[in-house]
This record gives structure tokens, sequence and C-alpha cells, in this order.
């Protein structure tokens, strides 16, 4: 059976700026963002591979060894969801100081891709521009000032039932 993949950023999917602000904490999940995932976890069977920077906040077995691998941790075991696998890093030191992550995201998802031949249906979850034309097919892209919608919720369903027979 081939496999779904929700390739997933957390920073304005799973947390919008304005509820950080209102929170006034740098390390916050929005529980009715997370059992939205849920929502889409639970009806299509996909599974959830991060391609966030908070993929550096969990050891190789995908344990939490920051505050916010922690946070994130919770949130998704309350809502029975897990992190699957991460994508490579392909990022370089001058990206990493100027934090322009989405010049490497697109490609760090097609090598996450051609190491996982057994990939059927997938989509990317972030609000950020990728850059990239065969992403931006296959992607939901939430304001990052609201965070994913319900809106979201429903093409992000169709996008990884589609083809299903």
């Amino acid at each position: 059976m081939k496999r779904k993949i929700i390739f997933l950023d957390i920073d304005g999917v799973l947390n919008s700026n304005d509820f950080k602000e209102e929170l006034n904490k740098e390390y916050s999940i929005d529980a009715d963002k997370v059992k939205m995932l849920a929502s889409i976890v639970e009806k299509t069977n996909a599974e959830i591979v991060l391609h966030s920077a908070w993929r550096f906040w969990f050891d190789e077995k995908f344990n939490p060894i920051e505050k916010g691998g922690e946070i994130l941790s919770q949130a998704f075991l309350t809502n029975n969801l897990r992190i699957s696998g991460v994508t490579p890093d392909l990022s370089t030191e001058e990206i990493r100081k100027t934090k322009k992550f989405s010049k490497v995201k697109a490609n760090e998802i097609k090598n996450w891709l051609i190491k996982n031949q057994d990939v059927d249906n997938w989509i990317v979850i972030d609000d950020l521009n990728l850059n990239d034309e065969d992403i931006r097919r296959c992607q939901i892209r939430p304001d990052s000032k609201i965070g994913l919608t319900e809106d979201d919720i429903g093409v992000a369903i169709k996008l990884l039932l589609d083809n299903e027979e």
C-alpha cells in the first residue's frame, strides 16, 4: 500500500503570528490548529513528515530534546498524532543566519521523496512561498497571521485522496 505524506511546517501553520503575539511565547502551538491537522490525518491516513526548523528539536527517534519539541510532542500526543519522519537539512550557514529556509525547503522535500519511493500522494502545508512549481501544485499555504483554517483542511483532504482507487 502506498503512503500519503503531509510535509508539515509549524510556524504560521500550527501557531499563527497573532496567536504567538497574544501568548507572548516563542514556542507555542495552537491546540485548535493541531485538532484540524488531526482531522486530515484521520480522514486520509497520512503520515506527518516535519520540514520545519522545529525538526531540529528532536533526536533521530523523534523524541524531543528541546522545549519546543516537548511542546509539539505533547500537542501531537493529545491528538494521537506522531511524526513519522523529517526532511534532510540542506541549509547552509548563511541560510541559517539569515533564516531564508524557503530557499532550500523545496529541495529538502524532493530529496526526501526520492529516498521514499513508496509515496502515493503528498502535500506540503507551509505558509512560505517555496519557489518551486512542483511543490506549489501540492501546497496548502495558510496565511501566517491566521494559521491553518477549515478551508485549508478541505483542500488538504481532497489533494491527499485524489487518485485513490
